[in-house]
């Protein structure tokens, strides 16, 4: 018999598992499981087995652990009617809970993400907080929206009388920056905006889930330029982007170089390689600190031989001596000058780094924020929203033109707006996932009176009206090739629960009970539920992302949908023949997938199907 389709979200912990075990070999017990006796035997003194040591810790922090390593049966529901150019688009917006979404993301989107940005709520004591009971996350979560009635823990403010105040939050964040790691390209970073309130915690936490030595910068950015004489002690004119790197593969975008910066290099000896700047051939050290690069050194212009007294070289002997023979010392206008100046020409030189502070005309501040908002939807609907001109400038040090690039906090989209915005500039092909939680707009704000219901509603029209502004910009310039066709378009999931009624083992095992678990078994797919919502919901707990290409193909009447040109195979048919089974084994996917109901209860067709697609080599056949 086929096996079935597994429809929980990937388990995190089972990939480390195997790692571990991949690595020490010794420590695997006959069941599979880690024997941590063994592996402390086999990491010998480089085990830490006291109580105390260095980092944080709050109440809450062991079921984050565990809410990490708890599968969702959520699913993501195409919503095509709010989409804008599906078939060809590879953005997307989906509305849910960002800690479901990012467990659906582990198998699909492991190690595709080159930069992630996000702007959490900063636990000012009145802003909008996630729940920390995570016991029920997606059963909460559609209680908050309205789609089940069924009593729920609410999502709410975290004031600062809470007696768990700063632990709310940290449960709030710790398990999606760790799923969210994990989604990041071996090249990938995370930029990060926070205030004063949680930025320790913050940095913390990432030093935690992304490694200390992975951290990059602390940019502070310049929000406002001028002071508030309404506060009370300092007016605070920054806020800080922490930048975590995956691991040391990933390099920041360096910027251009400027005429000033270029202005420092000339060329008194006319060398043919061009303009150079000299850099000292003297070492900060002493000869008795720095004894190995202390030796005689001849100018070859005069013959003097001049030795290291206050200060030992900066080269070694084999490294002046190269850099002797390559022309690159120079000795003076004159060649009197008894210790060389190293010359380091403009053509070999790199862009010039990013500095951590961001002033406001770099990367904009937030009146630019509130204007950047205002002007597309041709209204403001709330203040201070993250200015374009500061996504970009985050896009252009840490994405190359096709990256994939995740805000899982993404309110209005601004980064939405930003990557649309910067592709048509540079002729990009860069591509957006935004993940926003449905939140109810307050009933008496600007946004509620322009007829938004939702946060994401208003990330939604802004996109919308931005690629129309994009397109109208385009009209009368020459059209462009099939190769650079801009992605102006995003499509639009939301999140729910799984298309199929899971079996539960856990209910009571009277007649009654099983009986209604029986008719479950028979007819599990939830009532509403439309073919594309099915289709979906396998490719994506299949491995797929949800952008992989999907044609239909008629095979012996049947109407099948293959996956990425033909790797998988997905047939929704409600009565499967032999002549369609045969078909799609004869077309050898690597995968097919099937609904159970399509074999209307036939085991002698199951196992037919079983035995055509092994014949053909076909690796993974599954049921649902």
């Amino acid at each position: 018999m086929p096996e079935r389709l597994d429809l929980r979200s990937h388990n995190v912990a089972t990939d480390k598992i195997a790692e571990l075990l991949r690595v020490f070999p010794e420590a695997r017990t006959e069941g599979g499981q880690i024997d941590f006796d063994r592996l402390r035997l086999a990491l010998g003194e480089t085990v830490d087995g006291g109580k105390e040591r260095f980092g944080l810790t709050w109440p809450g922090k062991t079921d984050c652990l565990k809410a990490i390593q708890r599968a969702t049966m959520g699913t993501l529901r195409p919503a095509l009617d709010e989409s804008v150019n599906w078939d060809t688009t590879e953005n997307m917006i989906i509305e849910g809970d960002n800690l479901e979404v990012l467990k659906l993301f582990q198998k699909s989107y492991l190690g595709k993400v080159k930069m992630i940005y996000i702007d959490p709520p900063y636990n000012t004591g009145n802003d909008f907080i996630y729940p920390d009971d995570y016991s029920e996350s997606l059963q909460t979560y559609l209680t908050y929206t309205g789609q089940i009635d069924a009593r729920g823990r609410r999502f709410g403010t975290n004031t600062d009388t809470d007696g768990r105040f700063h632990s709310k939050w940290l449960n709030m964040m710790y398990p999606r920056l760790y799923l969210a790691r994990n989604l990041l390209r071996d090249d990938g970073c995370i930029f990060i905006s926070i205030d004063d309130t949680e930025h320790a915690s913050l940095r913390q936490i990432c030093n935690e889930i992304f490694g200390e030595e992975n951290f990059r910068a602390d940019i502070a950015w310049q929000k406002r330029y001028t002071r508030s004489n309404n506060t009370v002690d300092f007016t605070t004119t920054v806020e800080h982007v922490l930048v975590y790197a995956r691991s040391p593969e990933f390099a920041v975008n360096l910027l251009p170089r400027t005429e000033q910066a270029d202005a420092r290099y000339s060329n008194p000896d006319n060398d043919p390689r061009g303009p150079w700047k000299g850099a000292s051939f003297l070492n900060p050290a002493t000869p008795q600190q720095r004894p190995n690069l202390c030796y005689p050194i001849e100018n070859p212009k005069t013959g003097q031989i001049t030795e290291p007294t206050t200060n030992a070289w900066r080269r070694s002997r084999e490294e002046f001596e190269k850099l002797l023979g390559d022309g690159r010392l120079y000795w003076g206008s004159e060649g009197t000058q008894p210790v060389p100046s190293i010359k380091m020409f403009l053509s070999e030189v790199r862009g010039l780094t990013p500095i951590n502070f961001w002033s406001h005309d770099y990367a904009g501040n937030t009146d630019d924020g509130t204007r950047d908002l205002a002007s597309v939807l041709g209204h403001k609907v709330f203040d201070n929203p993250k200015p374009v001109l500061l996504l970009k400038r985050i896009l252009e040090h840490a994405t190359s033109e096709d990256s994939l690039v995740l805000d899982f906090f993404a309110g209005s989209c601004t980064l939405a707006q930003a990557v649309l915005e910067l592709n048509a500039q540079d002729g990009g092909r860069r591509r957006f996932v935004m993940v926003q939680l449905p939140e109810h707009c307050v009933s008496d704000s600007a946004a509620a009176r322009h007829g938004y219901l939702t946060i994401a509603e208003i990330g939604k029209a802004r996109i919308t009206r931005v690629i129309k502004a994009l397109n109208k910009d385009d009209e009368g310039k020459l059209a462009m090739s099939d190769e650079a066709l801009q992605d102006r378009g995003f499509r639009v999931y939301k999140l729910d629960e799984s298309n199929f009624k899971p079996w539960e083992a856990e209910k009571p095992k009277d007649a009654e009970t099983l009986g209604k678990q029986m008719e479950l078994h028979v007819q599990h797919i939830r009532d509403g539920r439309s073919e594309d919502d099915i289709l979906y919901e396998l490719l994506l707990k299949s491995g797929f992302p949800l952008t992989t290409p999907v044609d239909t193909r008629p095979l012996a009447g049947t109407k099948v949908y293959s996956i990425a040109d033909g790797a998988m195979l997905i047939c929704l048919e409600h009565e499967l023949t032999l002549e369609a089974i045969r078909a799609m084994a004869k077309l050898k996917p690597e995968r097919v997938v099937c609904l159970d109901i399509g074999f209307a209860g036939n085991d002698q067709l199951k196992a037919n199907a079983v035995q055509e697609f092994r014949n053909k080599g076909v690796t993974s056949f599954r049921t649902v």
